[in-house]
């Protein structure tokens, strides 16, 4: 078994999409809207054949318990060297977006970095 796909409710979804594709090569596709619910969103597949689909609607709620809420704990990004996290981390950082941690060697070994992305979400880059 796998994951196929992972979701995530923004506000702008046009920065979401290209926020993705800049900075996470992210190959998107074209939108979807149903026009009778406001529901707008893309599906971004990555190198590996992962799948990010993000998605907007007029009526998203800040709060908990919401079946239209914002967020998630954080999606991760493997780069694949300590190298590209280092780089990928200066290059969001020199950008704009802050730094929550690292780069660093955690706990149990791995080495990552966490950024605030697009909407404040939580992106950790890791080997």
């Amino acid at each position: 078994m796998k994951i196929h796909h992972v979701a995530l409710y923004v506000r702008d979804l046009i920065a979401a999409r290209d926020f993705f594709v800049t900075y996470f090569g992210g190959i998107s596709n074209e939108e979807y809207h149903n026009p009778t619910t406001g529901f707008r969103s893309f599906f971004l597949r990555f190198q590996d054949g992962s799948q990010l689909e993000i998605m907007t609607r007029p009526n998203l709620t800040a709060g908990e318990n919401s079946d239209f809420c914002c967020g998630y704990a954080h999606l991760a990004f493997s780069v694949g060297s300590r190298e590209a996290v280092d780089r990928l981390t200066r290059r969001l950082q020199e950008d704009g977006y802050a730094l929550l941690s690292g780069p660093r060697v955690t706990g149990d070994g791995c080495y990552e970095s966490c950024v605030a992305g697009i909407e404040g979400n939580r992106i950790e880059i890791t080997i």
